[in-house]
């Protein structure tokens, strides 16, 4: 089996994670220098607009937009707690006692130029600003503590029920008065040493946050930010199943190998500094597979294919078979061969894309409702592994599958790549005919105000080149209606569509 691998890749004014398991590039992590993800930080906000209507208010927080707060996302006054059926009960309702309920009104709650303390749980995503709350969650490597709600889970992947007993039994007697404690996946056979040791840092980041809210003179202000992407890494994604980091940079190798000393000792050396000529991810073969697996198409093993169509309400999935055509005459087979596979790659796209909120897969129609179920079965079983949460609707007639996948930050191909200028990000332009008859159209407009005995067309190349041959007869034509000698300038620097008309 191949080694599991994290790559930390620091450029300049650029850091990258690539996650390699079983030699696989699974997972892609984007952090710049000017727009580092403000998820996980605190700030002391200012209410600009409360919205009745929504339930909801605009919170300033210091980012380019606005941010959004739901009443649900509020803390509840002492006293009015609402924990859904009016008696205390154990479990996730337990965990719920400082929520309001959304039946609150929001104007009981919150005023225009109000400050509060809020914690961004979502980034801004395209046009819409981040997501706010003000029930703070401050993850730790084996415990997440949260200061304004009365709870104690246990990470649903430790399926083992002794092991959520104990752990549960642990949390319990070592957590402080006040507040919540969710224990982490990590934290699987882990000793009360160490839990206590998570706990306590914890505690103390929050005494540190809430003193410098106090110290804030003006809002909104920053009062907690999460580390950068290199120790983020370190404390997400090295766990057990990864056996080595791989650094490229020798100052953040020397700050990584210091934080793991402090705070998982027994794994600091496993962290390796690169000091190749070729660029670590080069070395590695991440940069083509980053480019193959942003593209629109994506080949299947067996030479189907699938093709991303990313809108503003959802992600479509669409499955082909391409030149795939099975080994034998039964074409049902070939279908649901393409659709499992097709199903393997779906579920690691969406992982490495980071693909979130609504989502249609559109495979390719099955007949038979054994397959049909076949292929979702195939589905859930492989999104189990996903780390966001996910539900999907049973697979339809017409083969379509509607999906959510939790969204809490940017795709990956809408942090690396931006729309399109020439086309507007749309993907289409006018076609060379079309935008040759608009010429002559607005030659009819501005036939007038041209002055001299000819008209000047400066166009694109390939415009130019089409009135000079399939449109040769139309141009002719315009030249004797108008009266004028018609005479073509190609020029390099002009968009598709774009022409410009002068009298001579």
């Amino acid at each position: 089996m191949s080694k599991n691998t994290l790559l930390i890749n620091v450029d300049i004014g650029e850091t990258r994670v690539g996650l390699i398991a079983d030699g696989v590039l699974r997972e892609l992590y984007v952090e710049r220098r000017h727009h580092r993800s403000p998820v996980g930080n605190i700030y002391q906000g200012r209410v600009t607009r409360v919205l009745p209507g929504m339930q909801a208010a605009f919170v300033d927080v210091g980012l380019d937009r606005a941010a959004f707060l739901h009443v649900e996302d509020l803390q509840a006054a002492p006293g009015t707690q609402d924990d859904g059926e009016g008696t205390e009960k154990k479990g996730a309702s337990k965990g719920r006692r400082n929520r309001v309920s959304r039946k609150t009104p929001i104007r009981d709650l919150l005023t225009e130029g109000q400050q509060l303390l809020v914690q961004v749980s979502k980034g801004p995503i395209g046009t819409k600003g981040a997501r706010v709350t003000s029930h703070v969650a401050l993850p730790g490597r084996y415990v997440v503590f949260m200061p304004t709600v009365e709870h104690v889970g246990v990470s649903k992947r430790i399926g083992n029920d002794r092991e959520r007993r104990r752990l549960k039994e642990v949390i319990d007697s070592v957590k402080p008065p006040h507040g919540g404690v969710v224990v982490r996946t990590l934290a699987q056979g882990l000793t009360k040493k160490k839990l206590k040791a998570d706990i306590g840092y914890l505690v103390q980041l929050w005494e540190q946050t809430q003193t410098a809210c106090e110290s804030v003179k003006k809002a909104p202000a920053l009062v907690h930010e999460e580390p950068d992407l290199v120790i983020q890494s370190a404390r997400d994604l090295f766990t057990e199943d990864i056996s080595e980091i791989v650094i490229d940079d020798r100052d953040e190798y020397q700050r990584l190998k210091d934080f793991l000393t402090l705070f998982l000792p027994e794994r600091a050396n496993d962290v390796q500094l690169y000091e190749g000529y070729e660029p670590l991810f080069d070395e590695y073969g991440i940069e083509e597979e980053i480019t193959r697996a942003l593209s629109r198409k994506v080949q299947l093993p067996s030479g189907g294919h699938l093709v991303f169509d990313q809108a503003e309400a959802l992600t479509a999935i669409d499955v082909n078979t391409g030149r795939f055509t099975g080994k034998g005459h039964d074409v049902e087979q070939t279908i649901l061969q393409t659709n499992l596979e097709a199903v393997r790659e779906i579920a690691y796209q969406l992982v490495f894309r980071n693909i979130g909120g609504l989502i249609v897969l559109d495979f390719i129609d099955m007949e038979r409702h054994a397959h049909r179920e076949k292929v979702f079965k195939a589905l859930l079983k492989t999104l189990k592994d996903d780390k966001s949460r996910t539900t999907a609707i049973r697979i339809s007639e017409l083969g379509l599958v509607e999906m959510t996948r939790k969204r809490t930050r940017q795709s990956l191909g809408r942090t690396l790549y931006e729309p399109c200028f020439f086309c507007d990000g749309t993907g289409l332009l006018q076609s060379k005919e079309t935008v040759c008859h608009e010429i002559f159209r607005q030659m009819r407009r501005e036939r007038d105000a041209l002055p001299g005995y000819k008209i000047v067309i400066s166009a694109h190349p390939a415009v130019c080149d089409m009135l000079e041959r399939e449109e040769k007869a139309s141009v002719a034509e315009a030249a004797q209606r108008f009266q004028r000698r018609i005479e073509l300038k190609p020029r390099n620097d002009y968009h598709l569509e774009q022409f410009d008309l002068t009298g001579a």
